[in-house]
């Protein structure tokens, strides 16, 4: 039998007490794993995608892959100044995603541009579940960075939607 333990936290000033600062920095190292995992399956599709919609999805994704940065930076950094270790290692980002893997056997170019609207809306639900986590919880900071993610994460999966609608 296993038990599971608290994550260890250090030192922080911030004034939430430490049961919210645990149960924060253990829903945003999930943030930060699919965030983490939607990036590079963002960017196997770049890599892969053939078709005759071929430069612009080749594009888009790029662009979209890019724009993960600053929000997996601000997850991390808010993981940190909460006490706790940002899990960001491509290895625990695998061990710890909430999301499925993406197929390598997609026929189409529209294909690609679908799986990865349903990936990308699936990483939205999970992150406006966890605006009323940390709103409930009472860390209002934290619940504004999921908001701001919340509503990239839903304007990208609309572009994803409209490239691969017949």
């Amino acid at each position: 039998m296993s038990t599971t333990t608290a994550p260890k936290l250090f030192h922080s000033a911030v004034d939430l007490p430490v049961n919210v600062r645990t149960t924060v920095t253990e829903l945003l190292n999930g943030t930060l794993a699919d965030l983490n995992d939607l990036k590079s399956q963002t960017k196997y599709a770049h890599w892969n995608v053939k078709g005759p919609s071929f430069y612009s999805l080749h594009l888009l994704f790029d662009q979209l892959a890019s724009g993960f940065d600053e929000h997996i930076d601000t997850i991390a950094e808010r993981i940190a100044s909460l006490g706790g270790v940002a899990h960001g290692t491509v290895r625990q980002a695998a061990k710890s995603s909430s999301l499925d893997e993406f197929p390598e056997d997609i026929g189409s170019d529209l294909e690609f541009a679908r799986v990865l609207a349903q990936r990308f809306a699936v990483a939205a639900s999970s992150v406006r579940s966890n605006i009323d986590r940390t709103s409930e919880v009472g860390d209002q900071g934290t619940s504004d960075i999921y908001t701001t993610l919340s509503r990239e994460l839903d304007k990208n999966t609309w572009f994803l939607e409209a490239h691969s609608r017949k």
